[in-house]
């Protein structure tokens, strides 16, 4: 994934927050890709001679296809972080508004 900027400019978010939802695109990336590799993985059939089969191999491979899905997501992936990261930091930048605004309504002076 390319490197954000977490200079704040352009953005009302600060740099941990930046991070955050840049590590949550991320994330939700890792998610997508671990769905499409445990299919994929899914119809893989092998017998006993090769693999083992079994509960052994069928929890292996669950843990193999989120591993890979990991890796993936954390090297660029498929594109789908940088899609909707844009989408994120809006999402993001309105609550810190709405949070600012609501601390000024409804108080006493």
């Amino acid at each position: 994934m390319p490197q954000i900027n977490t200079s704040g400019v352009g953005s009302s978010l600060t740099p941990k927050q930046l991070t955050s939802v840049h590590q949550q695109a991320e994330d939700y990336e890792g998610v997508f890709l671990n769905t499409l590799t445990k299919q994929m993985f899914s119809s893989i059939k092998t017998d006993k001679e090769s693999m083992g089969g079994g509960f052994g191999e069928e929890t292996w491979r669950s843990m193999q296809a989120e591993q890979l899905a990991g890796t993936m997501a954390h090297n660029g992936g498929i594109g789908l972080a940088d899609q909707i990261l844009p989408d994120l930091i809006a999402m993001q930048e309105a609550a810190n508004n709405q949070n600012k605004n609501m601390t000024t309504m409804g108080t006493y002076k």
